[in-house]
């Protein structure tokens, strides 16, 4: 079997993870890591020993697709590069509320080139959206309550870090219950900024401005991080007119290589896919596993 060369683009936490996903998918090839700088550590040369690292896709041969693991705010202008090679794209945009503008932004991209751009694919929006979906077709009639945490936010921690004057962030998200957060948010400042300036800016970016946020400064943040999250999902709704239906849903995962995993399943379900942008609620499941449709069926159905 030919298996398909997929290219990962940065090399931070779910770059890594990505890494290793591919690895045990018996049907995907690391084609090579696409990261700015190619000059790496002594650490990252140990962990890339043997794969190629470039600064351009081009200087790779025969991707098919690119797995975006850079900071949800650099993914549009990242798919529409990749899409116009021709190339199918997958990330793990998760700011929530500009997804479907960013699917109308690149499905004409993706058409045009005749690719596939699979956007929000982590684990939420992801995987859980799934979930959501799911629990709706069962009692069309309801609410769901998803809460996530006590965990770690890689989406707002990267949000944190981009913010002037921070040296280095962490977000963790506290679920407070019914769907609200609290979110707590350490950072170590550079000298001389004003840790009052860093504060407004935190609580009045996009990924803060509707929580519940605290801001606190420490001097090492390094010792806090904790790479798990979780979720506890649940609706409460009416299945035709019965009443009271109650379904939940919880998981306790390691952040990055949850994501990773995802990424790598909707890679596999691109490639199945008509040219367009799909978020993962418009997939069908069987496209993201690996093997054939009728082995599948007689063991999963």
């Amino acid at each position: 079997m030919e298996k398909i060369k997929v290219a990962v683009i940065g090399y931070g936490n779910i770059g890594k993870s990505v890494i290793e996903a591919i690895e045990v998918s018996p049907d995907f090839e690391l084609a090579g890591v696409v990261r700015r700088s190619t000059v790496l550590n002594v650490k990252e040369a140990k962990e890339l020993n043997g794969i190629p690292v470039v600064d351009d896709i081009d200087k790779l041969g025969g991707v098919k697709v690119a797995v975006l693991c850079a900071p949800t705010r650099s993914i549009p202008d990242m798919a529409k590069k990749m899409l116009a090679k021709g190339i199918n794209t997958v990330d793990s945009y998760d700011i929530h509320s500009s997804i479907w503008e960013l699917k109308q932004e690149l499905e004409p991209v993706a058409r045009h080139y005749n690719a596939v751009s699979v956007i929000s694919a982590g684990w939420d929006p992801g995987s859980d959206s799934v979930v959501r979906a799911l629990l709706q077709a069962v009692a069309p009639k309801g609410i769901t309550y998803t809460n996530f945490g006590p965990g770690m936010s890689m989406g707002h921690s990267v949000a944190v870090k981009a913010i002037k004057g921070v040296k280095k962030g962490l977000s963790m998200t506290i679920p407070l219950g019914t769907g609200i957060h609290r979110r707590m948010v350490y950072v170590e400042i550079e000298d001389g900024v004003d840790f009052e300036l860093v504060v407004n800016d935190i609580k009045t970016d996009a990924y803060f401005a509707h929580d519940e946020t605290h801001v606190f400064q420490v001097d090492d943040v390094d010792n806090l991080q904790d790479m798990g999250h979780g979720v506890n999902m649940v609706r409460k709704g009416v299945s035709g007119k019965t009443q009271n239906q109650l379904f939940e849903f919880n998981m306790k995962i390691n952040n990055p290589a949850l994501t990773a995993q995802v990424l790598v399943a909707c890679a596999r379900a691109s490639l199945r896919l008509n040219p367009g942008a799909y978020t993962m609620i418009e997939i069908p499941v069987v496209d993201l596993l690996y093997g054939s449709r009728e082995d599948l069926i007689k063991k999963l159905v």
